[in-house]
């Protein structure tokens, strides 16, 4: 069971790794674009108006994507002080509950973001023109990213019988 647990793991950390590479890259990019904005607005005689969409849709995307982060890590939000009083069996039991709530929320959210994908294109955006399925993109994949991540995590913590579920630690 000890192989299987560490290489549930070894694969949770890898998405991590990739997902948070992933945000950095955005998150820099993010920055960039609303400095260049603001430079534009204030400083320079640019009149660049896609700064504002671009940085709209670009701080959706590493929020969304960031969800997973907070999952593999454990580090969601929650308080503590009363589940790390209750004894071991009833916190499993609580852990896989919550996990497979916020699974259930966030396979939901994967379905319907299809539907909103998919309905997207056939709109455009309002300064690049461009169908508005390509950034609704994020909804289904940061949905899925966190459905992956909360079952190796459950998975983990099944299978890791000396840790402690949900702790909000790595």
């Amino acid at each position: 069971m000890s192989a299987l647990a560490d290489n549930l793991t070894r694969i949770s950390r890898w998405l991590d790794t990739w997902v948070e590479r992933c945000s950095v890259a955005i998150l820099s990019v993010l920055v960039l674009v609303v400095w260049l904005g603001i430079l534009s607005r204030y400083v320079l005689p640019w009149n660049l108006t896609f700064t504002e969409e671009l940085a709209r849709y670009l701080m959706i995307w590493v929020a969304l994507l960031s969800v997973s982060l907070g999952i593999c890590r454990r580090q969601h939000v929650g308080v503590l002080l009363l589940f790390n009083r209750l004894p071991r069996p009833l916190r499993m039991t609580l852990s896989l509950a919550f996990d497979l709530i916020a699974f259930v929320f966030f396979a939901v959210i994967f379905y319907h973001g299809l539907t909103y994908v998919e309905r997207g294109f056939s709109q455009s955006t309002m300064i690049y023109g461009m169908p508005r399925g390509y950034p609704y993109l994020i909804i289904p994949l940061a949905s899925a990213v966190a459905c992956i991540q909360l079952t190796l995590s459950a998975l983990r913590d099944l299978l890791h019988r000396d840790t402690q579920p949900a702790s909000g630690t790595a």
